[in-house]
């Protein structure tokens, strides 16, 4: 089966298992994992910070990002589909008090004005907003990049009034390899920056959060009460730093396969509902409510995609996925276009 439902289906490569099984171990709840410490470091260096923190998902860095700048009552303001609203179980609420206030925005970007809009009066009456939180990649809004002038001009403004900022950047590798911008750069208006190894990447397991060393070292602390402590996780930080230095590079390849999925199905039936911008692809249906029926037509051709509507697929292209692959791929879906001619 050619697994397109996400990025997160990858396999570790071969070579990823030969470094998983020569890590250096300790046990990093108690500081002493070299390999996770050398992983924190890479990342907080990449990144442009002055320290990072590893857990076991993007789901907790980014919630241990909100935990460490939100304070119970306090707003945290985000996007209106924004991975941390749409698909965390409500943690901003349920874990730290933190009231959300949605932005609109427009492919997940949106400028100072949409956050001024937003924003409560300094009044007793409204939560006092905290946390401004952006998302790059934009997942909802199939994988498109968050403008980095508009990264910028919210940061600068946000911090003008108070505010942090955090980015969940879990697929923010993308968005360096689609722009050529450093990572440095990209993350150097933002206070917080998630990153994930197991989508893109090919890791099985695991994300970053990164920071100030104040804050790293508190969301340090919210980890261990999540029970994202781990143990001998060199093992698996190993994977990830694998990923770093044989498998960041290669993402081009997956944005090249979206496009040409994208090129692919400019027509009436099947067409393309986002710009595809890197990795993910988001096919709408004619007419309404055949997702499902495109989803069993191309399982029966050895395609798995991810149905996320009524009458709208996602494919994601990833590590091993190769242009072989992508010619059945889009095989299936001609052929389920002649069908329906």
């Amino acid at each position: 089966m050619i697994d397109c439902r996400s990025d997160t289906v990858t396999r570790p490569t071969d070579g990823m298992w030969e470094a998983m099984r020569a890590a250096e171990l300790g046990d990093d709840v108690l500081g002493d994992d070299p390999t996770v410490r050398r992983l924190e470091d890479r990342v907080a260096g990449l990144l442009g910070k002055e320290a990072a923190v590893y857990t076991p998902s993007g789901t907790m860095a980014n919630q241990c990002a909100v935990g460490a700048q939100v304070r119970p009552g306090q707003a945290l303001l985000l996007e209106a589909t924004a991975h941390i609203y749409f698909y965390e179980g409500g943690a901003p609420s349920a874990l730290w008090g933190a009231h959300t206030i949605l932005i609109p925005g427009d492919g997940g970007a949106f400028g100072w004005a949409q956050v001024a809009t937003a924003m409560p009066p300094d009044d007793v009456h409204f939560a006092t907003p905290a946390l401004l939180s952006l998302e790059n990649t934009h997942n909802k809004a199939g994988g498109r990049i968050f403008p980095q002038p508009l990264v910028e001009e919210v940061s600068r403004a946000a911090r003008a009034h108070g505010l942090r900022v955090h980015l969940d950047g879990a697929r923010l590798w993308n968005v360096h390899v689609a722009t050529g911008l450093a990572l440095a750069d990209l993350c150097g208006p933002v206070d917080t920056v998630s990153v994930c190894f197991s989508k893109g990447l090919g890791a099985p397991v695991g994300s970053c959060l990164a920071g100030d060393l104040d804050t790293i070292e508190y969301a340090r602390r919210l980890r261990k009460r999540l029970g994202g402590g781990m143990r001998q996780a060199g093992m698996l930080a190993a994977g990830c730093l694998y990923a770093l230095d044989y498998q960041l590079d290669r993402l081009a390849e997956d944005h090249a396969h979206a496009r040409r999925i994208a090129d692919d199905l400019d027509n009436a039936l099947l067409g393309v509902s986002h710009p595809v911008e890197t990795n993910i692809v988001m096919v709408d249906v004619a007419p309404p409510g055949d997702a499902e029926e495109l989803l069993e037509h191309l399982a029966s051709h050895g395609v798995a995609a991810l149905a996320v509507g009524t009458d709208r697929i996602r494919l994601i292209p990833c590590l091993g996925v190769d242009g072989r692959a992508m010619d059945t791929v889009l095989d299936a879906l001609n052929s389920y276009r002649e069908g329906r001619a």
